[in-house]
């Protein structure tokens, strides 16, 4: 299986937007299919923070183009972040975990379905808190 990059890797020093990235196009090379992207989770809040239409990024992505000039194109279209907004988006992305009873549900459904994967119990996987870490357990960084 062909993952996208971390979302702890950073681009324009923003987590998650070289994953966003990469799961256009892996999706449109036909690598992954099971991706839901551009309307939920951190995909959804990324456009959103950037102020930028997912179809028009899926566009503009699929023209080709480093990250760094996918990174142009979406500041000249979006808006400036000042570094405060950074580390505060940063922060939401690489330091969040569930914050209510039913994303708590979810997570440990997460990490269900990744200890049945491995065929071992869950209490054998690495602890993780962060969404990000799931991200990371799941796709076999952790």
């Amino acid at each position: 299986m062909t993952y996208p990059r971390s979302p702890k890797t950073l681009v324009g020093g923003l987590a998650h937007l070289g994953r966003l990235i990469d799961k256009i196009r892996l999706r449109h090379a036909g690598h992954i299919q099971d991706y839901n992207y551009l309307t939920v989770g951190f995909d959804k809040y990324l456009l959103e923070f950037l102020n930028v239409n997912g179809q028009e990024l899926e566009q503009r992505v699929l023209q080709g183009g480093t990250d760094e000039e996918i990174l142009c194109w979406i500041t000249s279209r979006g808006r400036q972040f000042s570094a405060d907004e950074i580390r505060t988006w940063n922060d939401r992305i690489l330091a969040g975990g569930p914050k209510d009873e039913a994303a708590r549900q979810r997570f440990q459904a997460r990490l269900k379905d990744i200890a049945t994967q491995r065929g071992v119990p869950v209490n054998l996987l690495p602890h993780v808190d962060t969404w990000a870490d799931v991200i990371e357990l799941d796709e076999g960084r952790l």
